[in-house]
């Protein structure tokens, strides 16, 4: 960026897609270029991993709450873009309450559902988003964490283990249990969010291994509840009464029209995602399976991560979630998630 003053002139190049070229316009930039949050952020922090990675889909990061109000000229059409058709002059509903889906197990035999797993993603009221924590917040931030963690109960009962100083066998252990968290990529190193690495960071799960908390990642707590087979009321139970009972107590950031914030615009609203590793070969090469998907608003990709492909003994598994986060409740992302699921799993039996 040539100046804090100059519009960032390389977004103008041909191979940039992504949102944050399609709403910060010249006009924009300069309504904005001089205003900042009370903890001192500017429209160019929040653009800075955009313009220094120019392959971003989306391109934009939140360094605190203000900012979505703050500058709105850029976050509101993006945002709205993004969560289409949901519109923030709507008032986003929130609801924990497991008791209000209907979600039978749908493959008790184990035939097809590997695992279920069920994540939401807070922060803490009180607190900056991730890209501007200092670094006393951020150890804060961990300290009341851990505090509420390791006094919850019964099956959510655990243990903490910090990134900063761990042991080599506590490190490979839990590589072996896919809880290990990395250092952000490019675009969250751009964004400010990998700052002295790894001190504040750390993973708590439970003796069970089907509840886990990943402490100041990309946001402040990625929340996650999971287990073999595919009993997802089962999952769903367990993460919300860790999620109410860790908002009891600490209290997330959250407003009427976005729901609970998160620094990427993407994550906002519910902050969840809902899957299952599903064996489907045939449904998935089955003509009618997009449509399927943007019926039941779901999106499948390999099990290894985004634009991955399943392959040898994992050919045909694929990680089904729900697509919408903003302007419906965690109950309906559930919902969402487990109906798309029924179907896939009648077009498999029928196409088999």
């Amino acid at each position: 960026m040539a100046s804090a003053n100059a519009f960032p002139t390389q977004l103008n190049k041909t191979e940039v897609t992504s949102l944050l070229k399609k709403y910060l316009t010249v006009d924009v930039f300069e309504q904005l270029k001089d205003r900042k949050t009370s903890r001192g952020v500017s429209i160019n922090d929040c653009i800075r991993s955009g313009v220094e990675n120019l392959d971003s889909g989306v391109g934009v990061y939140a360094g605190d709450e203000e900012c979505y109000t703050l500058f709105a000229p850029l976050f509101t059409p993006l945002i709205e873009d993004y969560h289409a058709p949901y519109k923030l002059s709507t008032q986003h509903s929130s609801n924990m309450d497991p008791n209000q889906i209907n979600c039978p197990n749908p493959d008790p035999d184990g035939k097809f559902i590997r695992s279920t797993r069920i994540r939401v993603a807070r922060n803490l009221k009180g607190f900056g988003l991730a890209p501007t924590l200092t670094k006393q917040e951020r150890v804060d931030v961990e300290k009341n964490v851990v505090h509420v963690l390791t006094s919850l109960t019964g099956d959510l009962a655990g243990k903490y283990y910090p990134l900063q100083g761990m042991d080599e066998a506590t490190r490979h252990q839990l590589v072996d249990d896919h809880f290990l968290f990395k250092k952000g990529d490019r675009f969250l190193e751009s964004a400010g969010i990998n700052k002295e690495w790894p001190e504040g960071r750390g993973i708590f799960h439970n003796e069970n291994k089907t509840f886990l908390v990943w402490v100041n990642e990309e946001d402040q707590l990625r929340i996650i509840s999971m287990e073999k087979g595919s009993d997802i009321g089962s999952v769903f139970r367990r993460l919300c009464k860790a999620v109410n009972e860790i908002d009891s107590k600490l209290g997330f950031q959250h407003t009427k029209s976005l729901g609970y914030l998160t620094a990427c615009p993407t994550n906002m609203g519910t902050g969840m995602r809902a899957s299952v590793h599903i064996k489907i070969p045939n449904a998935y090469s089955h003509p009618d399976f997009k449509a399927v998907c943007d019926k039941y608003q779901i999106q499948a990709r390999g099990i290894h991560g985004e634009h991955s492909e399943s392959t040898g003994e994992d050919a045909g598994v694929y990680d089904i979630s729900n697509k919408r986060r903003l302007g419906l409740s965690e109950v309906q992302c559930v919902q969402d998630m487990y109906d798309g699921v029924m179907k896939l799993l009648e077009m498999e039996k029928s196409s088999a």
